[in-house]
């Protein structure tokens, strides 16, 4: 399809797209605390735009925010899954400059969990004029793509991973170079840029880009850098480095590269969660950045501000997401103006 535009995050935002935790959902051990996280980052983005709740059919989850905020909010009761925003939203295009709500396959991660229902989200949001009555629906529900697979420059490239978007019962038989045309065809990218290394332990989504490296703007970079030799990590990062200082931009000149510390180890039963400061959102005037409670966030922090130096860096506390193998950016979905 020609005449397709795939906006970058930090295009300005009518509003993001969350899924409520609930008791039928993997956080029912915890169930307080994460919500107590998702309050935090959902008030947040209520100062700056609209909020789109995909919630329980049971429960109101518009009495936790004030008259005030639930002005901005936007809420459709429905019964989903789990809460990975980020993966089964709709990845929003514009169509001949018409506002359009692509619908990809969502099968949790290459059939590692069910779907069925947060598969249904996106075209039920539509049904349910959650989206702005000019906005279309496009079904590429053939397609298996997570947002978290993929980073957009809205210049024409996308940044993602082989061992995601190759990994097994996500788009077989087809291979790199086929992908890789689809992405091209369905998204109007120009080129597609492929990082073959890199990973976080714990990561059931097989190395999403978004815990690894960012667009930050058409010429800047964000990307976890280890150098704890130590660190098991350590090896695969590097050569991920060394990828990255590869790249070029459309305009032949190589990416400003901000590396982010890789987060201190947090461990649940012995396994190392994938806690990464990659993670963050990006909002109207703002970033989100997700803190996990060690020094490693204040120079994250700073860092994220040399990469944003317009906007407000706001750190959330998602130690609680991180039980759950995710972080900030996997739980929403960002809309462009003109979307909600």
């Amino acid at each position: 399809m020609s005449g397709i535009d795939f906006p970058a995050e930090w295009y300005t935002q009518s509003g993001v797209q969350i899924t409520w935790p609930h008791r039928g959902s993997d956080w029912s051990d915890i169930l307080a605390e994460v919500t107590e996280c998702y309050l935090s980052f959902s008030r947040e983005i209520l100062k700056r735009e609209k909020l789109l709740i995909v919630m329980p059919e049971d429960e109101d989850i518009t009495r936790y925010f004030t008259e005030e905020e639930q002005q901005q909010i936007i809420s459709v009761p429905m019964s989903t899954n789990d809460t990975w925003a980020r993966d089964h939203g709709a990845l929003s295009l514009f169509v001949d400059n018409k506002p359009t709500v692509a619908d990809f396959g969502f099968n949790a991660w290459g059939l590692k969990f069910a779907a069925n229902r947060d598969n249904l989200i996106t075209g039920r949001l539509f049904n349910e004029s959650a989206f702005q009555s000019d906005v279309a629906y496009l079904n590429r529900l053939n397609f298996i793509l997570e947002g978290g697979s993929i980073e957009t420059d809205g210049q024409g490239t996308i940044l993602t991973t082989t061992s995601c978007l190759l990994a097994p019962n996500r788009n077989q038989p087809l291979n790199q170079q086929e992908i890789e045309d689809s992405l091209k065809m369905m998204l109007g990218a120009s080129r597609v840029l492929w990082l073959n290394h890199g990973y976080l332990a714990g990561d059931d989504t097989d190395n999403h880009i978004d815990t690894l490296a960012r667009f930050c703007d058409e010429k800047t970079i964000a990307y976890v850098q280890c150098d704890d030799v130590k660190d098991v990590h350590y090896s695969a990062l590097k050569e991920m480095e060394k990828e990255l200082k590869s790249f070029v931009t459309q305009n032949g000149e190589p990416y400003q590269l901000i590396p982010l510390p890789m987060a201190d180890a947090v461990y649940d039963n012995g396994f190392r969660l994938p806690a990464t400061y990659a993670n963050f959102l990006i909002i109207n005037g703002a970033v989100l950045m997700p803190l996990y409670g060690t020094e490693k966030d204040m120079t994250a922090h700073s860092q994220l501000q040399l990469a944003f130096p317009d906007r407000e860096i706001v750190g959330v506390d998602c130690s609680p997401l991180i039980k759950q193998h995710g972080s900030l950016h996997c739980v929403t979905m960002q809309f462009p103006e003109g979307f909600l």
